[in-house]
């Protein structure tokens, strides 16, 4: 099957710039687990004599929005409107998080309060650029009925208002299939789009959604096992998950090499990675789902749309930490891409 290869001029530069101006005009709901991401700082000056391992010493430590709200995060500093729907614990961790989250301007009314569990923690420790360890403090249950029906209630009223959704899920259990078929019914009865970064172990949940965007690993896992051992081609991967999920679009992110894009019109679309420096890769697919989902609800064609995410991801992969970028960072990001070759072939995963 034939497929394209994005590149761009200076033409097409300031179509792309378009879609960019009207990020301030859109509105997103963000469903999934949210996450306090700490960060450890320090510096590594000798291995330990007790273990084969770095010691590291700590200057300073940070505390961000992480999973569902680092997407939340991204949507803000690029100018959107975000409205955040997820679980935190009633402890310390949660209120540092609806604290992080009030100063940076992030929306707290879909804040649901569960007593029950702890709020989710990953902790980075990061000497000379490089992550070193990470500890994840969690408690993975589904989200109780009552939590369920809050949760609920809140999309109800908010859907209404919004130009899209995304689905962030990273297995906490804020996603479930109760959650995702009433929202999805709701959804395609106000013809709103719903986006999802996925989960491998939830694929069963998905079907129905507008685009979902796995990256290599998942979207081979949701395509499965052959019985005689055979290595799918990326098309074969692509096309298949377009019918499992009865979707408009799959995005598959492949580090490096990029993005491909298939199109249920049948419209394939590989785009070159558009990172210069890589220091950090934390939170990458927050920003690529963020900014598909502005660009699509600012009615950008899922390629263009795809196109800008690739640039975004180009660009917080260049800083440290879990990042976010702005408009302007991501216009200056787009020239990069008309310097690119083109590649002939698509790579065998």
């Amino acid at each position: 099957m034939k497929h394209r290869f994005v590149s761009l001029n200076g033409k097409n530069a300031k179509s792309f710039s378009k879609w960019i101006d009207r990020f301030p005009d859109t509105k997103i709901l963000v469903i999934g687990d949210w996450i306090l991401d700490e960060f450890v700082w320090g510096t590594v000056e000798r291995i330990s004599p007790e273990a084969p391992v770095p010691v590291v010493s700590v200057t300073r430590e940070s505390f961000v929005p992480g999973g569902a709200l680092n997407v939340a995060n991204n949507i803000r500093t690029l100018g959107g409107t975000v409205f955040p729907c997820g679980l935190v614990g009633r402890d310390l961790r949660g209120r540092m998080l609806v604290k992080v989250m009030r100063k940076e301007g992030i929306d707290t009314g879909g804040a649901i309060y569960d007593h029950g569990r702890p709020t989710t923690l990953k902790t980075r420790v990061v000497a000379h650029s490089q992550q070193v360890v990470r500890f994840d403090r969690e408690d993975r249950r589904d989200l109780s009925r009552e939590h369920l029906k809050k949760a609920l209630t809140f999309i109800e009223r908010i859907l209404e208002n919004v130009d899209a959704v995304v689905i962030e899920d990273y297995g906490k259990g804020m996603i479930t299939p109760e959650l995702l078929t009433h929202l999805l019914r709701e959804a395609k009865s106000l013809k709103k789009p719903v986006l999802v970064d996925p989960k491998e172990k939830h694929f069963s949940y998905y079907r129905g959604v507008t685009a979902i965007t796995p990256n290599r690993r998942e979207a081979l896992s949701a395509y499965g096992q052959n019985a005689d051992g055979h290595v799918p081609h990326l098309n074969e991967v692509g096309q298949k998950l377009l019918r499992q999920f009865s979707c408009e679009a799959v995005l598959i992110t492949l580090g490096e090499e990029g993005m491909i894009l298939f199109e249920k019109n049948g419209a394939i679309t590989r785009i070159p990675t558009a990172a210069q420096e890589v220091y950090d890769v934390s939170g990458a697919g927050d920003t690529v789902i963020a900014v598909f989902a502005m660009a699509v609800a600012a009615r950008a064609p899922m390629k263009e749309a795809a196109v800008l995410a690739n640039c975004a991801a180009g660009v917080v992969v260049g800083k440290l930490g879990t990042a976010t970028l702005t408009r302007e960072e991501l216009k200056a990001a787009l020239p990069a891409l008309s310097n690119l070759r083109r590649k002939r072939s698509l790579t065998r995963v």
